[in-house]
């Protein structure tokens, strides 16, 4: 696959100099083929400059490049919302509110709604595909070890996660889930929200895995164990996450934790499109609201 150059940090600032280059981008992103009037159709528009605004001929409906968008409502000008993408994008370990305030200027508050921000349109963008093929599957807690438990109850918050593998048995996509526990009906849910029907799933041999697998999955089970090579690249990956989460955020509440996961995932898929995270993530941002 040919990849694309890194996008550094000059040429970022060539490239969205002002808040007329920033406009033109997203208004790209938005109509690909042109304007189109959400509401009668027409193509036909006037730019309202300084307002960022393109109203209909027809019917006189006005649109602007940041409706339904996360941008939206916001006062914050688009070369500083574009920055904000661009240090998310450019560091695929993250960054922090703290330090995302201290490179755009800005108070930890605004920054800290635009990450939450940011990481909705992520979000959204991992809900809008399901794993096939060969998929490992297992469970895991995050958070702090409860005092006295052991196990699948041991933390503060359980998560689903399961990763796609290829030919060669290497990871592919990722999806990680919040859940309220791992009984059987929670399993079930997830999985066929999250894994096409037909796709082979391996898991280890917990009871809740059985019946939400038995019907529309190929399910391979075994006993947990740690020196052999079942779910080898699953509980690698769940290490990393939560390495992820202690090394940029130092750790999350369980309010936030999807969040966070989901911003994982989203860098864990997009891993090999050098040069293209940071436009793939404008589109991102520019179609969720």
């Amino acid at each position: 696959m040919h990849h694309k150059e890194e996008l550094s940090l000059r040429k970022f600032l060539n490239r969205f100099p002002t808040e007329e280059s920033c406009e033109e981008y997203l208004f790209q992103q938005k109509w690909p083929d042109g304007f189109i009037c959400p509401k009668c159709g027409c193509r036909e528009f006037y730019h309202i400059k300084g307002r960022k605004l393109y109203q209909c001929k027809h019917c006189r409906h006005q649109s602007s490049v940041t409706a339904n968008t996360v941008m939206h409502r916001t006062h914050k000008p688009l070369t500083t919302w574009f920055q904000a993408i661009y240090f998310v994008a450019s560091d695929k370990r993250g960054i922090s509110a703290c330090t995302l305030a201290g490179k755009l200027d800005i108070s930890y508050e605004t920054a800290w709604y635009m990450l939450v921000r940011i990481r909705k349109a992520m979000d959204h963008r991992e809900s809008q595909y399901m794993l096939a093929g060969i998929v490992e599957l297992d469970d895991s807690y995050f958070g702090a070890k409860i005092k006295g438990k052991r196990g699948r109850a041991a933390g503060n918050q359980s998560v689903i996660v399961c990763v796609s593998k290829d030919s060669k048995d290497r990871p592919q996509f990722l999806k990680m889930t919040v859940v309220p526990n791992v009984q059987r009906s929670t399993v079930e849910q997830f999985v066929d929200a999250a894994i096409e029907k037909g796709t082979t799933v391996q898991t280890d041999s917990y009871r809740s895995y059985i019946k939400p697998l038995r019907k529309g999955y190929n399910h391979e089970s075994a006993d947990f164990d740690p020196n052999s090579e079942h779910l080898k690249w699953l509980h690698t990956i769940i290490g990393n996450a939560k390495a992820f989460l202690k090394g940029t955020y130092h750790g999350t509440s369980t309010k936030y934790l999807q969040s966070y996961l989901s911003e994982f995932c989203y860098r864990f898929n997009r891993r090999s499109f050098h040069g293209q995270i940071f436009d793939r993530l404008v589109l991102a941002v520019s179609s969720c609201n």
